[in-house]
């Protein structure tokens, strides 16, 4: 062999080495943490919503909070629970070791402007908090339209916000966040199998019935209060629901209601009117809508809580009479305080 010719491929050889090595370096993940014990003070980490692993990865390497955006990465591939990072200002330490900033990016008491949601609430319960989140640009009007579910034949947003905890990037509007609530209901309900009803029962009607059974009873009870709607709904008797008139009235919250709140003139009112209101009253749980969809088996058509966590169902009227004198007698020794 010429001998120029063995140098140049020993060159080549050389060379093509040391690509192989650089470039494993370059993908191999680095080992480089911050130690443990020793966090540094804390920053605002800002996710936009659809944020990549990578992005996150690398605004934190960029604010001191990682060392190395890659080991970061290492760890979220690793980890399950990084698929829930939520959108929104992460307030976390720097200098950390890259699974401790995984776990403060993972911790929701860390988001500032953190929207909580919660069974039995309202829409203007939703827009009040939406109001007090420093991530949230309001802009919601009534007249806005957004995509609701196919089910969902009024305009009303009563009833379709999913009950949970939600979290936003800086600067969101309020009309995206709401739609992103509306999707999240969507994507919930649709596993209760809300979409098929329940016999001549509309998937709105449901979703109705379920957002009384919210406030009116305790979720081991919910079955059996659904059951109670139903059987009075069979023989056309009026509903005779407390959270329906505390809901027309304003008076949500209230443990008894007047006789005179029992007379408002509302469709919601249904010691008034017979039926279903027209929509729900509050935002209701998957457990709430499972029990409307799936009633217990019982001929009740009364029903009382005289106690905290005591509700007790009957076909008795006079049985039921008894009950309510309980019921009184409770409330006046301050029991549901």
């Amino acid at each position: 062999m010429d001998i120029h010719i063995g140098r140049r491929i020993a060159i080549l050889g050389s060379i093509g080495c040391l690509a192989i090595l650089l470039l494993v370096l370059f993908l191999w993940p680095s080992n480089k943490d911050f130690p443990n014990g020793s966090p540094g003070p804390r920053v605002d980490v800002s996710v936009p919503s659809g944020a990549s692993g990578s992005q996150i990865a690398r605004s934190l390497e960029r604010l001191g909070v990682v060392q190395s955006a890659t080991r970061f990465i290492d760890i979220e591939l690793r980890d399950k629970r990084s698929q829930g990072i939520s959108p929104g200002v992460h307030s976390v330490h720097t200098h950390l070791p890259s699974a401790a900033a995984l776990n403060e990016m993972l911790d929701p008491t860390l988001v500032r402007g953190l929207i909580k949601i919660g069974e039995a609430t309202t829409f203007q319960d939703v827009l009040k908090a939406i109001r007090a989140s420093q991530s949230i640009s309001y802009d919601y009007s009534p007249t806005h339209s957004f995509i609701l579910p196919p089910y969902v034949p009024s305009k009303s947003l009563e009833g379709i916000i999913a009950p949970a905890d939600y979290s936003f990037a800086l600067g969101t509007k309020a009309t995206a966040a709401i739609q992103s609530m509306i999707d999240t209901f969507a994507h919930q309900a649709a596993s209760t199998g809300i979409e098929s009803g329940y016999q001549k029962y509309s998937p709105y009607q449901i979703l109705t019935i379920a957002s009384m059974l919210q406030i009116e009873g305790d979720p081991l009870d919910y079955g059996k209060v659904a059951r109670v709607i139903y059987n009075r709904l069979h023989i056309g008797m009026a509903l005779q629901l407390n959270s329906t008139v505390q809901y027309a009235a304003n008076l949500r919250g209230r443990i008894s209601l007047s006789t005179n709140a029992t007379r408002i003139d509302s469709p919601y009112n249904t010691y008034r009117y017979v039926g279903l209101p027209p929509t729900p009253i509050s935002n209701p749980s998957s457990a709430a809508i499972r029990a409307a969809l799936h009633p217990s088996e019982g001929d009740w058509l009364y029903f009382i809580t005289v106690k905290p966590h005591d509700t007790r169902f009957t076909n008795s009227y006079s049985e039921f009479e008894a009950w309510v004198t309980l019921y009184n007698k409770n409330l006046r020794a301050g029991v549901f305080r």
